[in-house]
């Protein structure tokens, strides 16, 4: 046999090796991202999450006005810490609508009550319908949408304080 030819399992080897370094090196992305970016929210309409607060729509994201819509449940550990983040965006603001997974009136009030609300609209997804529907597939998420209810960007996993100035540029290149 050839001596080139005996080095071709080896040569073989050697890729094989490498490609698995390569995805050790850099995992891929374990974020699900919506298929929902640069499309219109679907129709839906959530009853209100809290007495006193407004559910929401899709006809709510649509209103002429780019904001935020946020998917947060009061057992979720995250939500509560990047609470702090949306107090800031709302205080610099900007306008947060919410829908609240999986959760009960009574959870979804005391949550609001320790660690603030900074929404303007709060609708209920008890079963996640409007979750998925919107491409969303956990919380913390955070969508920006423009004022003509189109989903532009999708946060996965809780704001932190170096998101803001990241947000605030997408909102106001939406006005």
């Amino acid at each position: 046999m050839n001596r080139s030819l005996r080095t071709i399992p080896l040569l073989l080897l050697i890729v094989l090796v490498a490609g698995f370094a390569w995805r050790l090196v850099k995992p891929a992305d374990p974020a699900v991202h919506s298929t929902m970016i640069e499309r219109t929210a679907p129709p839906f309409a959530l009853a209100p999450a809290t007495p006193g607060k407004p559910g929401l729509t899709s006809a709510d994201l649509a209103d002429g006005k780019p904001k935020l819509l946020n998917f947060f449940a009061s057992w979720c550990v995250p939500c509560a810490s990047e609470a702090d983040v949306l107090a800031a965006l709302r205080k610099k603001g900007v306008r947060i609508d919410a829908i609240a997974v999986r959760d009960t009136p009574d959870a979804t009030t005391a949550f609001l009550n320790r660690y603030g609300d900074p929404y303007t609209r709060m609708g209920s997804d008890p079963q996640s319908a409007v979750q998925i529907s919107l491409g969303s597939s956990g919380v913390p998420e955070t969508f920006v949408v423009d004022g003509k209810g189109v989903i532009r960007r999708q946060y996965v996993g809780p704001l932190t304080a170096a998101n803001i100035p990241g947000v605030l540029e997408q909102l106001d290149a939406l006005r």
